[in-house]
């Protein structure tokens, strides 16, 4: 017991010292307990197994398909037209939201879910997504306190109402309390994310190494002026040539900046395949050119070649597959002094070159008669692997940021709807329980992937925040130590029996704060587990109704706030909102106990003794 207290002591000093990143300060009080003999090797791994784990690193997934498909920003635009400027409306629509939703779904799925369309609707805003990522979380519990399969404490006390008085438990019976704590914690939050929240996170602009963003890069160079979008009928002279069969920039005095073919068909799986323009692949009917050029010009070259121009600019430029970046000659670099097209971008590095900056004059026509000067930089486009391929010539010029990482910014809209397809089948199995959460989570994962959502493998594991799931795991098997020792009875045995002297409402109140003060250690459902057979057998003594403090218990386990590992929720948004331990404390405690004391006050009320 001493062993488990120490070492229990020492990894909530670690927390809040923040020195250590949470997942290591976990990982040292385990191996500490396995090391000790307090637990065994396979209860202390037994975390890592554990399907809430598991759910965990499989809604990552899912939920970084619903940002990397733009979904997320397309659900937080209509929810920022529903908050319009108004910052507090929006933490309102953030917290009526994700409550609705936690009433049906587990508070892990609700957070996952709803995470990256929060910070989507923070970063359109120009907010500090820190001030709505903790309150996220909270409002993912407090919903679940409002229907019988919200939480899994509500099933638990449920289960042996159920068994003690033979009359079951309605879906809605626990939504008065809970809607009353749910109205009350969003008004306290209201004030307490503002004055500790508010400056945390602050969304960065867009600064790497002197790089632009795509949309800085598209405006700059008037990308989206003259352009036009051309598609090959069936009957066209271009249908089954090449570009170079065609001198268009000397004929028509337009360039080709893209080549797309998209799914137009309406369906639901869409696929969209596109390319820079390459003057040797050949074309087929149903692709669109994307040209630059006068409107007299392109419409001449439509009506020549039979052509279809699309309306304004036919969806403009995408990067799906392909981007575009500036690269800046070295001073001593040896393309000076020739021309564009004597480098042999295109043949050479697959790129390009579709604009050059010089002197604050942008130029964007003749390119390949253009001789490179020294200040000169060079618009690229290409694939987005070829443009980083550019930054190996490290003798010859540099490539401005990251592009590789400017292509993980790029969303796959055209994969939204699938996207919005998966996840609300996801959201029905959890709500109707056809399988179990875990096994519908992770189908809804691989769906993800296989349907395209992701560029690759890789990148859907690059979503994964492996530090909270990490925490959670080693976290978990604490529960084993606190229980095998005697801890947790003795504390919970203790508190309720120094305080049932004073009447059922102060016996109320210590078996409501000892599952809260319990639930910051171990999960809230082993703590509802253990503390129920106690508030029975307390209310049987008092000769007095058992409901109320059946209620307290798993309220007390849900209002668990005031630490990052408390529940997977928690966790979940602790790295996205740049928390560390002392921002629970500051915000979640005084919630924890002020909503605690309502609780204490409106439980009888709803429940009498």
């Amino acid at each position: 017991m001493i062993i488990t207290l120490i070492t229990l002591l020492l990894a909530a000093a670690g927390f809040v010292w923040g020195k250590l990143r949470a997942d290591i300060v976990a990982l040292i009080a385990l191996l500490i307990l396995t090391l000790s003999g307090v637990i065994t090797t396979s209860e202390a791994l037994s975390g890592f197994s554990n399907p809430i784990v598991i759910m965990m690193i499989g809604l990552f997934v899912v939920g970084g398909a619903i940002f990397n498909t733009g979904l997320a920003k397309m659900i937080g635009a209509r929810l920022m037209k529903l908050a319009g400027n108004s910052e507090t409306r929006m933490f309102l629509l953030v917290m009526g939201a994700t409550a609705l939703i936690g009433a049906f779904v587990s508070n892990t799925g609700t957070v996952a879910l709803m995470l990256p369309i929060v910070v989507s609707m923070a970063a359109g805003a120009g907010v500090s997504n820190s001030r709505f990522l903790m309150p996220l979380a909270f409002a993912s519990s407090l919903g679940g306190m409002m229907t019988l399969i919200g939480t899994p404490p509500n099933l638990v006390i449920a289960e042996v109402w159920e068994e003690a008085s033979h009359s079951p438990l309605g879906f809605f019976s626990f939504f008065p309390a809970g809607a009353v704590c749910l109205v009350a914690g969003t008004l306290l939050l209201i004030p307490l994310s503002r004055w500790f929240l508010s400056g945390k996170g602050k969304n960065k602009s867009q600064q790497d190494g002197g790089a632009k963003s795509i949309e800085q890069l598209v405006s700059e160079y008037n990308l989206d002026k003259k352009l036009y979008g051309l598609t090959i009928k069936s009957y066209s002279p271009l249908d089954g040539k090449t570009l170079a069969d065609f001198n268009l920039r000397g004929q028509y005095g337009i360039d080709v900046l893209e080549v797309r073919k998209g799914d137009n068909s309406g369906r639901l799986i869409k696929n969209v395949s596109h390319h820079a323009a390459d003057p040797t692949a050949v074309l087929s009917a149903g692709e669109t050119l994307f040209v630059r050029g006068d409107s007299e010009a392109v419409d001449k070259f439509a009506e020549e070649y039979d052509l279809s121009i699309s309306e304004g600019d036919g969806g403009g430029l995408q990067f799906y597959d392909i981007g575009i970046a500036e690269i800046v000659p070295l001073p001593n670099s040896a393309i000076y002094r020739n021309t564009i097209a004597e480098i042999g971008f295109r043949s050479r590095y697959d790129v390009n070159v579709i604009g050059v900056r010089r002197n604050n004059r942008i130029i964007t026509s003749s390119l390949g008669d253009i001789k490179v000067r020294q200040g000169d930089v060079l618009l690229v486009q290409g694939s987005w692997d070829a443009i980083a391929k550019l930054g190996n010539e490290s003798k010859l010029w540099v490539v401005l940021g990251q592009p590789l990482k400017e292509a993980a910014k790029v969303t796959l809209d055209y994969k939204a709807p699938i996207a919005a397809l998966i996840m609300a089948a996801m959201v029905i199995s959890l709500v109707f329980d056809f399988v179990p959460a875990v096994v519908s989570v992770l189908v809804a994962a691989i769906l993800m992937i296989l349907t395209g959502c992701f560029r690759n493998v890789e990148d859907a594991y690059k979503t994964i925040n492996w530090e909270s799931a990490v925490l959670i795991a080693a976290m978990m098997p604490m529960s084993f130590a606190l229980e095998k020792t005697g801890v947790s009875e003795l504390v919970a045995g203790s508190l309720v029996g120094s305080l049932g002297q004073f009447g059922p409402l102060m016996l109320l109140a210590g078996i409501f704060f000892t599952t809260s003060v319990m639930t910051l250690f171990i999960s809230n459902t082993a703590t509802a587990v253990l503390m129920v057979p106690i508030a029975m057998n307390s209310a049987l003594v008092f000769g007095v109704s058992p409901l109320p403090f059946l209620f307290a218990v798993t309220y007390g386990a849900s209002l668990c706030f005031a630490s990052p590992f408390s529940t997977p929720p928690n966790a979940l948004v602790m790295p996205a909102g740049q928390y560390t331990f002392m921002d629970y404390i500051k915000v979640g405690l005084p919630l924890q106990v002020l909503l605690g004391i309502l609780m204490v006050f409106i439980l009888p009320l709803f429940f009498p003794f």
